[in-house]
């Protein structure tokens, strides 16, 4: 279901962010133009120090990539802590992909990761994420007032959180 990315994803990877840039503007930063091309998600996949030191996957359908997960913003240390961020291509939402995928995202990081503690956030009105982190175990426990800058206004973010069992 999923499977690490390697720069030699970059071109599929860019065609996915372009077929689903509508798609996904409501919930991400505004990106520069490079981010829809092939350069400029090899060079994402090659910078390992912008990633805090963490993990991406591509989620599959078949050999195909249908979407991304990461675990990002690491924090070793006392914490042992990971943010868990993802999409499916718009298209094939509905199919459990994402709840699969982060079912293995949470095998690992408990596991191979040596995580205790990861934590999510949504906008208060993604309830379709909402509904994959719940079957996934995880908590809500919070609210964060304007987290994120999503075009030009601060949105506030639903927090989830599962710890290692």
């Amino acid at each position: 279901m999923i499977r690490p990315l390697v720069p030699a994803d970059a071109e599929e990877l860019a065609e996915l962010y372009r077929a689903n840039r509508d798609f996904l503007a409501p919930y991400e930063p505004t990106r520069p133009e490079d981010f829809y091309t092939a350069k400029g998600q090899r060079w994402r996949l090659e910078d390992e120090d912008g990633n805090g030191g963490g993990w991406r996957f591509a989620i599959l359908d078949g050999g195909e990539i249908a979407g991304r997960i990461n675990l990002t913003d690491v924090i070793r240390g006392p914490l042992q802590l990971a943010n868990v961020g993802y999409f499916v291509d718009q298209r094939r939402n509905g199919r459990g992909l994402a709840s699969a995928a982060l079912a293995e995202v949470v095998e690992f990081a408990f596991g191979e990761a040596g995580l205790h503690r990861l934590e999510a956030g949504t906008l208060p009105d993604n309830l379709t994420s909402q509904r994959v982190l719940e079957k996934n175990g995880f908590a809500r426990f919070g609210l964060a007032r304007k987290l994120l800058l999503l075009g030009d206004e601060w949105r506030d973010h639903v927090l989830f959180e599962r710890i290692a069992d």
